[in-house]
C-alpha cells in the first residue's frame, strides 16, 4: 500500500533534512539536527490545514470563485463551500512528478491543463534544495497558452520551534496589514500599528493572527526576513517576487491549534483575480519564478 501523499522525496545536507511529497508537490517535513523547523505531518497522514502545500495559480481566496479576465467571465469550483470561495488554487492535490532528484535537491513538475474556470495551460515546477544556508524553494510557471494568463503563487509552511505560539516572539518586516470581511475577503489595508506591528519583534501572546501583510522592508539582498523565536529560532526569507505574506496562528485548526505559525509567501493578496492587486499577467511563453527559504535561527 502506498502513502496518502504518494511518493516521498527526502533530501539532506549540512544537518538539514526535508521531505517533499508527490501530492501537490508540497513540503511534508523540514528538520535541522533532528529538530523540526516546520510543523508537518506523518507519512501515513492526509494533509490537513494546507500544511506545506503549493498554491497556484492563485493563493488564498477568490470571491464566489468568479472573476472576469480580458473580457471573459470565468467560474471556478467553490473549494471553500462554507464561505463560498475558491480557495488556494488548482494544484495542491495533484500528482507532481520528479524531473530531477539528487541527495540534496529535488525538482518536481506538473502541467496544469486548461479547464473550466481557468482556460490556460501552465507548466509548473517546484525545486527544493538544502545546503548550509538551509532550505531554498523555487517555484516557476510558464504560460503554454496563446493568450495572457492571470497568475499568482503562494506556499503554506507552518514554522515551529517546538513551543506553543503564545510564548514566542515574532519579527516581521511588514508596514501594512490587510483588513477582511466575515468571508476572509479583503476590504482595505491599513498601517500595521499597535499589536499588529511586528517590525521590531514582539511576543505573539494571545493575539489571533490570520492576516495578510505587505509593504515589506528588505535587506541588501532584496530579502524580507521573518523570525520566530522561543528557546530556539527559525527564519523564513522571501525574495523580491513575493509582495505579501499571510500569517496564521492556526486557531481554527482541528488539531495543532496555536502549535505553529504559518508564514505564507504570496505574490498577491486574496481575491487578486478580481482586484488586480499585484496580479501577474503571464504572457504566452513567459516564465515567472520566485524563491523563498527557511533556516534555523
Amino acid at each position: 500500500m502506498g502513502f496518502p501523499t504518494g511518493a516521498q522525496f527526502t533530501i539532506t545536507a549540512a544537518g538539514y533534512s526535508a521531505t517533499v511529497v508527490e501530492a501537490g508537490g508540497g513540503l511534508r517535513t523540514l528538520t535541522y539536527a533532528g529538530a523540526d523547523l516546520v510543523a508537518g505531518y506523518g507519512p501515513t497522514e492526509v494533509i490537513t490545514g494546507a500544511r506545506g502545500q503549493l498554491l497556484m495559480p492563485w493563493p488564498n481566496r477568490i470571491r464566489d470563485g468568479a472573476y472576469s479576465y480580458a473580457g471573459s467571465a470565468q467560474q471556478l469550483p467553490l473549494s471553500e463551500p462554507k464561505l463560498t470561495n475558491a480557495s488556494h488554487g488548482l494544484v495542491r492535490w495533484c500528482s507532481w512528478q520528479p524531473i530531477a532528484v539528487a541527495t540534496d535537491r529535488v525538482r518536481l513538475g506538473y502541467r496544469l491543463m486548461a479547464q473550466s474556470g481557468y482556460p490556460w495551460t501552465l507548466a509548473l515546477t517546484a525545486t527544493y534544495a538544502v545546503a548550509t544556508t538551509g532550505l531554498t524553494v523555487t517555484l516557476s510557471a510558464t504560460n503554454e497558452s496563446p493568450s495572457p494568463a492571470p497568475f499568482a503563487a503562494g506556499m503554506h509552511p507552518y514554522l515551529t520551534v517546538g513551543e506553543p505560539v503564545d510564548a514566542l516572539t515574532l519579527t516581521m518586516p511588514a508596514a501594512r496589514r490587510q483588513l477582511v470581511d466575515e468571508r476572509l475577503l479583503p476590504t482595505a489595508t491599513e498601517p500595521a500599528a499597535g499589536e499588529w506591528d511586528f517590525r521590531g519583534g514582539r511576543p505573539i501572546g494571545t493575539l489571533k493572527l490570520d492576516d495578510a501583510f505587505t509593504s515589506l522592508t528588505r535587506d541588501a539582498d532584496g530579502r524580507a526576513v521573518v523570525r520566530l523565536e522561543g528557546s530556539r529560532a527559525v527564519e523564513l526569507w522571501l525574495d523580491e517576487s513575493w509582495h505579501w505574506m499571510q500569517v496564521f496562528t492556526g486557531d481554527t485548526l482541528s488539531s495543532g491549534a496555536r502549535a505553529a505559525v504559518a508564514v505564507e509567501p504570496m505574490t498577491a493578496p486574496a481575491d487578486a483575480f478580481n482586484s488586480g492587486a499585484d496580479l501577474i499577467a503571464l504572457a504566452p511563453g513567459q516564465t515567472w519564478s520566485g524563491s523563498y527559504g527557511i533556516h534555523t535561527g
